[in-house]
């Protein structure tokens, strides 16, 4: 679950990190109102939860009430990447400006199995960007979860992007609240970005992001509460509530697949199969352990309500599951949904012969490899062209 600007900002706020003053409005009214109790001086900002907010004109300076209200006016109602601006986040421009801005984040490095602080002096890019172009520009480091930050760590960070010495004890604070909230909200990310350094010499929260892990939330109701319903695709609601992980994307062929590292592995050979053609995963669906009849029918139902959609890949691996259970769960799910579209089915692991056996004797198209299922999605989403 990703939360807003605000909502993140808030819960740095709760473990010591300096953020601006500011409210949220969801009308232009509001803002003039928030904007005259801040001092006029203010940045009106676009709340959806996705980035590249300022380079689609979603962050905007004002330095009157009436302009806050002509700047939230122009901003509220905006389409950002898909997602339409219903509130906006009133904050207190930085107190004598902004001297230098700072990338700062926590999050999961899988491969070393802890939680990894991400620092960069270049601060208020894209760090994927940054990566990409100055990788030497990015400094990390890992934390032990018994003992926690480090002094050294920090002092670490900060000396190797040149922090001013004086700053160096607020900056361990901050990187260390950065990671309490982290730790204490199971969080995948906590990033700012940017920390500045303000033109008073103080070290300041302006931007914030936070992921949530949604296996958590049941330990976590008031951050349950938090999720914006109105962020969520009519898919993506019905998938959540189905407990299916399901994410739309923007390619035309649906996966259907049980397992996270299955589905992961079928979208990457569908593109590697179909991107010389424009074809491409459509979403990330895992229906889980099994693949019963009901779960199949309801993760068809969210591919297909994606109008791009020209063909769907079903990917299964039954493991205690058999595949000729699963294969007669396709079969009973597609009578009650009665696709238009191709589709393409690849059952391995046990009784997967006997599956296929099945789906053959109802004209299904099937495979044995997945590179053969994806070449043949592919065709099929090609109108029947050879992959």
């Amino acid at each position: 679950m990703n939360l807003h600007e605000y909502q993140a900002k808030r819960l740095f706020a709760e473990h010591g990190v300096p953020i601006p003053q500011g409210d949220v409005a969801t009308t232009p009214a509001e803002a003039r109102e928030i904007a005259r109790d801040l001092g006029g001086r203010v940045v009106v900002k676009a709340q959806v939860p996705i980035g590249g907010r300022g380079k689609a004109g979603g962050i905007k300076l004002a330095n009157t009430p009436d302009e806050a209200e002509e700047r939230a006016a122009e901003i509220l109602g905006m389409d950002i990447k898909g997602f339409t601006v219903r509130k906006v986040l009133i904050d207190q421009q930085a107190p004598g400006g902004i001297d230098q801005e700072i990338y700062l984040a926590v999050l999961i490095d899988r491969a070393a199995r802890k939680a990894m602080i991400m620092g960069s002096a270049e601060g208020g890019m894209d760090i994927e960007e940054v990566n990409e172009k100055t990788p030497e520009k990015i400094f990390k480091v890992h934390v032990e979860p018994a003992v926690g930050v480090r002094g050294y760590q920090s002092t670490y960070l900060a000396s190797a992007m040149n922090l001013p010495r004086e700053l160096w004890r607020d900056f361990h604070k901050i990187v260390a609240g950065l990671y309490e909230c982290f730790k204490a909200d199971d969080a995948s990310l906590t990033e700012i970005n940017p920390l500045v350094i303000t033109g008073e010499g103080k070290l300041m929260a302006l931007d914030g992001k936070m992921s949530i892990d949604d296996n958590s939330l049941y330990r976590h109701p008031r951050l349950a509460e938090m999720r914006d319903l109105d962020e969520e695709t009519d898919a993506e609601k019905e998938a959540r509530l189905s407990g299916i992980n399901f994410i739309q994307l923007d390619g035309n062929i649906g996966c259907m697949v049980n397992g996270a590292g299955l589905a992961m592995a079928t979208m990457d050979v569908v593109k590697n199969y179909g991107d010389e053609y424009g074809c491409g995963p459509a979403n990330f669906l895992d229906i889980g352990g099994g693949a019963k009849a009901e779960q199949v029918a309801t993760a068809l139902r969210l591919i297909l309500s994606d109008p791009k959609v020209k063909a769907v890949l079903i990917n299964i691996f039954g493991g205690i599951t058999r595949g000729d259970i699963v294969a007669e769960g396709i079969l009973e799910a597609l009578n009650q949904i009665q696709p238009d579209v191709p589709m393409v089915v690849r059952l391995a692991g046990t009784n997967a012969e006997e599956g296929r056996a099945i789906l053959a004797e109802a004209d299904m198209e099937t495979a044995v490899t997945l590179s053969d299922a994806a070449q043949k999605a592919v065709a099929a989403a090609r109108g029947g062209a050879s992959a």
